[in-house]
């Protein structure tokens, strides 16, 4: 029996390894830091769980529409209009299990064989898999950490060619925090414009920018550019609602008609609870967000002062999100009793073993200079975490 050829095409990931051991070591009771977290540690607002009880007691707990309740995807127009200055009709959203499962559909109904798809380096671990799923071709576009990882008209420019199908843009970043401002936007939207490319906006982590910086919508940028954008957004990240698993798209009404009927044949709809939830959580109180947005540029601070204290690390200053990404790369080839360290995932490896700390190799991102870490966990981890692993990159030969 054999797989097909198209699962043969997703590259397996070296974080899973580290993941599993670290898993197993806390198991064995071993006190291991992680900076692995990809969701805010603050637990769901309580106005958002009294939603999802009272749907239970009220018995909203059977199968809904295949792409959400009419309320919800109400409340994400009126989310997109109050926060984005974004007018849609209920018809032009959808309602999926997170956001991942909005770009997984969106792949699979906007993709042929032999497409391409610009992804900027670093990226999101999921895009290039869920492009080569699609039997479409990736094409990376590398940033650099010198220009603050910043994606800029002639870097696309370059890359765009006739089988160019759409472009990734997701500001702020994951992994590398950077955030783009109005100016580069508008320059993406005019090439798109352009060179009539589709434009998949993941804006998962608008809500959480630093410095006074604010996230720009780029569908926001006129009438021609939101017809070729596609916005994709959760509710996980901004109200700690990773496990809920909503997220929402919105653009053209062909394509998220064309998403609706994918998912009525796989998934059918997201959760009816998490649904009621969502909607609380999108008109609801916002000032939680607020709160936890002070709590995570107190850690962002602290982090990257840290981080570039350490001899031979760099790391940018994030603008958005929840992560650092540092420079680690002048410790390669540097030796333990393990043998050199190799790349980002050899130095996972080795900060796993030796400093009982976990993180994300930078390989699966795009970029085996860098790690990454997540500051979504409490202070008192972050100073533990942090020192264990400046003292055993002195032990380093």
């Amino acid at each position: 029996m054999s797989i097909s050829e198209r699962a043969k095409k997703i590259s397996p990931s070296p974080t899973l390894a580290i993941t599993a051991k670290a898993k197993q070591m806390k198991a064995q009771g071993i006190d291991v830091v992680s900076f692995g977290a990809g969701e805010p540690d603050s637990d769901t607002p309580d106005h958002i769980k009294e939603a999802a009880i009272k749907a239970i007691r009220e018995g909203f707990t059977k199968y809904t529409a295949a792409g959400g309740i009419d309320e919800l995807k109400e409340a994400a127009v009126q989310k997109l209009r109050r926060d984005n200055q974004l007018d849609y009709e209920k018809r032009n959203v959808i309602i999926s299990c997170g956001a991942k499962h909005c770009l997984y559909n969106l792949a699979q109904v906007l993709l042929n064989p032999g497409d391409e798809v610009i992804v900027p380096a670093p990226y999101w671990v999921t895009y290039p898999e869920q492009i080569k799923l699609a039997e479409a071709t990736p094409v990376i576009v590398r940033t650099e950490e010198s220009d603050h990882f910043a994606l800029s008209r002639s870097l696309l420019e370059k890359a765009i060619t006739g089988r160019t199908k759409a472009i990734i843009l997701n500001s702020p970043c994951n992994p590398t925090g950077a955030l783009y401002s109005r100016q580069v936007v508008q320059e993406i939207a005019d090439l798109a414009v352009r060179s009539h490319v589709f434009v998949i906006s993941d804006e998962c982590y608008e809500a959480l920018t630093y410095d006074g910086e604010q996230h720009v919508s780029i569908a926001s940028l006129g009438k021609e550019i939101k017809d070729l954008t596609i916005v994709v957004n959760a509710c996980s990240k901004p109200y700690s609602m990773t496990g809920w698993r909503i997220g929402y798209a919105a653009g053209p009404e062909d394509i998220i008609k064309a998403m609706d009927d994918l998912q009525s044949q796989s998934t059918s709809n997201p959760t009816s609870i998490a649904q009621k939830a969502a909607v609380e959580a999108l008109t609801g109180s916002q000032e939680a967000i607020g709160k936890m947005l002070a709590e995570f540029d107190q850690r962002r601070k602290y982090m990257v002062k840290r981080l570039n204290s350490m001899p031979g690390v760099s790391c940018t200053t994030p603008k958005g999100a929840f992560y650092t990404f540092p420079n680690f790369s002048r410790y390669y080839t540097k030796k333990w009793k393990n043998g050199e360290i190799k790349g980002s995932s050899g130095l996972a490896a080795y900060l796993l073993e030796e400093a009982k700390v976990a993180v994300v190799p930078g390989l699966d991102f795009g970029s085996d200079s860098h790690i990454r870490l997540s500051y979504a966990t409490s202070m008192g981890n972050i100073e533990k975490g942090l020192d264990r692993i400046a003292a055993s990159l002195e032990k380093l030969s």
